[in-house]
């Protein structure tokens, strides 16, 4: 008997694209309805003559009509590695985000192992674990900066280690709930063998948390990435996306600023496919689904 067939994640993703696209105009006329005709109004020489027509054909649009987003890809993606161009500073933030998830990674699988092995250190360390994540990361971002500064941490780290601070709260909890997923037969069992609690940890507890803890990765990821984004905004920052979105939001250019953002969306997309490829790699022993 042949193993179930898995279906691919392309359709739906192509499906909502196709929907999109399809969308995309009607909505961007609705939402520059409003300034193109309080343009007309003031006497703007926009080219146009009617309020539909003067919304595909303002400087700053709420949403850029297809032309405008092609010409704002064109001028912000050529030369691709020049240190201006958007794919440029978008490798400055993954690069960023990538380090600031693998020092999530190794600080929540710590924490979450403590959090399995010790009930004390889990009722006197998780409410401060949840209140870390109340902290609004644009006040903190800077304070971090300074303090990592006085000690001569500067340049790429720091954004690294703020994006750390924002992801390593779900790898925690995520891991943790993968740890205690053994159930009780099988706990038993290792008894039976005389298996010591390592032994238990590295041949059934981790093996059994490795779904959740990739999930929890996918989810920190997403995090890590706004981290570093935020990171870039709030600190004296030379290169990345948050920089050319700070940039750019000073000088009042919604088109670049949609670029960017699509550029972000991008990158975090790559980073969920990318752990989704570790998964499938570490994970080979799992069943098709």
């Amino acid at each position: 008997m042949s193993a179930p067939r898995t279906s691919s994640p392309l359709l739906p993703m192509l499906a909502v694209a196709a929907l999109a696209f399809v969308l995309y105009w009607p909505v961007m006329l609705v939402a520059n309805r409003g300034v193109a005709d309080e343009a007309l109004r003031s006497g703007a020489d926009l080219g146009c003559g009617t309020t539909w027509q003067c919304a595909t054909a303002l400087r700053n649009p709420v949403l850029p009509a297809p032309g405008q987003f092609a010409a704002g890809f064109r001028t912000l993606s050529t030369p691709p590695l020049a240190p201006t161009s958007a794919p440029y500073n978008a490798l400055v933030t993954g690069g960023e985000t990538l380090l600031g998830l693998a020092l999530a990674s190794v600080l929540g699988l710590g924490l979450a192992t403590l959090l399995v092995f010790s009930r004390s250190f889990e009722r006197a360390t998780l409410p401060w674990l949840v209140a870390s994540q109340t902290v609004p990361i644009v006040a903190i971002a800077p304070m971090l900066a300074v303090i990592l500064g006085q000690y001569g941490v500067q340049g790429f780290l720091p954004k690294a280690i703020i994006a750390a601070y924002i992801a390593f709260f779900p790898v925690a909890v995520g891991a943790a709930q993968g740890l205690r997923s053994p159930d009780a037969l099988q706990l038993d069992l290792m008894r039976t063998y005389r298996a010591s609690a390592w032994q238990v940890f590295w041949q059934l507890r981790l093996p059994a948390s490795l779904p959740y803890l990739f999930t929890a990765l996918k989810v920190a990821a997403t995090a890590a990435l706004v981290g570093s984004i935020v990171a870039e905004i709030s600190t004296i920052s030379f290169s990345g996306l948050g920089k050319m979105l700070a940039e750019n939001s000073r000088a009042s250019d919604t088109v670049a600023l949609w670029v960017i953002m699509v550029y972000g969306a991008a990158l975090g997309i790559g980073l969920v496919a990318l752990i989704g490829a570790l998964e499938r790699v570490v994970t080979r022993w799992r069943p098709a689904r």
